[in-house]
C-alpha cells in the first residue's frame, strides 16, 4: 500500500505539471514543472518526505532501465546528431566552462570572506 500511495502522489505532482504546461503552452516541460511542484510541496513540509520515500527509492534502483527509451530515441535521430555535432559540442562546451568559471568565482569569494 505505501509504494501506491507515494507513487500516486508522484505521478499527481507530473499530471498536473503537465497540464500546467498544455495549459499555457509554456516551453518548459511539464515533468520539470511536476518536479518543481514537488519540490515546493516538500520543502513547505506540506508532504513528508517518508510519505513518498518507498516509490523514490524503487525508481532511483531502476534508473537505469528508465534511460532506455531515451537511448533508442537518440540512435532512431542518429543522422540528426551527427549533423549537429558541432553546435552540440560547442554547447556542451561553452556551457561547462561557464559553470566552471562561475563556481571557482563563488568558492574564491566565498574563502576569502572566511577569512
Amino acid at each position: 500500500m505505501p509504494y501506491i500511495f507515494s507513487f500516486l502522489i508522484l505521478c499527481v505532482c507530473l499530471w498536473v505539471g503537465k497540464a500546467i504546461q498544455a495549459y499555457f503552452e509554456l516551453a518548459v516541460p511539464g515533468s520539470i514543472l511536476g518536479m518543481l511542484i514537488l519540490f515546493t510541496l516538500l520543502a513547505t513540509n506540506l508532504i513528508s518526505v517518508t510519505r513518498i520515500e518507498t516509490s523514490s527509492k524503487f525508481l532511483i534502483k531502476h534508473m537505469a532501465v528508465l534511460f532506455l527509451p531515451a537511448g533508442v530515441g537518440l540512435m532512431n535521430h542518429f543522422e540528426l546528431l551527427t549533423e549537429n555535432a558541432l553546435p552540440i559540442l560547442l554547447g556542451t562546451l561553452g556551457s561547462s566552462l561557464i559553470v566552471l568559471i562561475t563556481i571557482a568565482f563563488l568558492v574564491q569569494r566565498l574563502h576569502k570572506g572566511g577569512q
